[in-house]
């Protein structure tokens, strides 16, 4: 038998389903949002139905913003003429954070996935077909996760744009900065010696 009345176990239930918070995190969570209800649950609240009710996906991109086209894609400074391909927009928000890239998005909304029932009509795999096709765009960097999935559809993709006249490429693996060779798997160091490039 539980302590907690049903409210609290509907929103420690409600917070265990976020990604990195199992059973016992959300119960954390849930009773710091209680026990500081004015400074954190009020505001927290006040927030996701903000969130809930202003932000949808860019019909461009498919990025999230409270605007359509969304704030990356309405800026004019960016290169249209390159097109990074991303999983999701958590993928996307993290290059953006790099200021490593300066041109347009795509999210693909996941990867291509036998196991989990995942083909490419689950996947904006259309309209990168249809962005690919314009005049402006020169290059498609498929920046998907080294992952089994991601390198299927990092594959799947290039033969599917092999006919759009754009170069399509995909980022470079290897060390990364402050890496130590020792400490590293047997997949990163062969995709280091493969990217290799002139010193």
């Amino acid at each position: 038998m539980s302590a907690a009345g049903p409210e609290i176990e509907r929103l420690i239930q409600l917070l265990a389903r976020l990604p990195g918070l199992g059973p016992r995190s959300a119960r954390r969570a849930a009773l710091q949002m209680l026990q500081k209800r004015d400074t954190v649950m009020k505001p927290l609240a006040e927030a996701l139905g903000e969130a809930a009710e202003k932000i949808k996906a860019c019909s461009i991109c498919g990025n999230l913003d409270v605007t359509d086209p969304c704030a990356v894609c309405s800026e004019p400074r960016r290169d249209d003429s390159v097109i990074c391909v991303v999983e999701t927009v958590g993928d996307l928000w993290a290059l953006e954070r790099a200021g490593a890239f300066k041109g347009r998005y795509h999210v693909l909304g996941g990867v291509l996935s036998a196991l989990d029932g995942v083909g490419p009509e689950d996947l904006n795999i259309a309209g990168l077909a249809e962005r690919a096709a314009s005049s402006q765009t020169k290059e498609i960097i498929l920046a998907l996760n080294a992952t089994v999935d991601g390198q299927t559809t990092a594959h799947f993709l290039s033969d599917k744009l092999a006919g759009a006249g754009v170069e399509v490429t995909t980022l470079a693996r290897g060390v990364p900065v402050g890496g130590e060779l020792d400490y590293l798997d047997d997949g990163t160091l062969s995709a280091a010696f493969r990217s290799r490039r002139p010193a």
